[in-house]
């Protein structure tokens, strides 16, 4: 099984108990779900947008045998697609960084 990592950063998959299975690096192609963002009144001085999300961005089509890892937000906008995935629950450390994820959460 072939894996892409359509993410901008490394993924650092771990096991339940926290050992690392492997660290995914980034393909260089990133998948995005697009925003359109527009100005709304201020609150106290401090700008506000609202954002509208439309149309997915930079996913390849299905290829037999490859995974693509993608943001949990992409994976959620193409239930249909057996070959995406997003990484698992976040693990931290005492300083409440991430250190990788267990597993990859994939569409029903």
């Amino acid at each position: 099984m072939n894996i892409l990592n359509l993410t901008p950063h490394a993924v650092r998959i771990l096991s339940p108990d926290g050992t690392e299975i492997t660290t995914l690096p980034p393909s260089g192609e990133i998948a995005r779900v697009s925003v359109t963002r527009v100005s709304g009144s201020p609150i106290a001085g401090l700008p506000v947008f609202h954002s509208s999300f439309g149309a997915v961005v930079g996913l390849p089509p299905a290829v037999e045998g490859t995974a693509l890892v993608v943001s949990a937000m992409v994976r959620s906008a193409c239930p249909a697609r057996r070959d995406v995935f997003s990484p698992g629950e976040l693990r931290r450390d005492a300083a409440g960084q991430p250190t990788g994820c267990v597993g990859l959460e994939g569409n029903l």
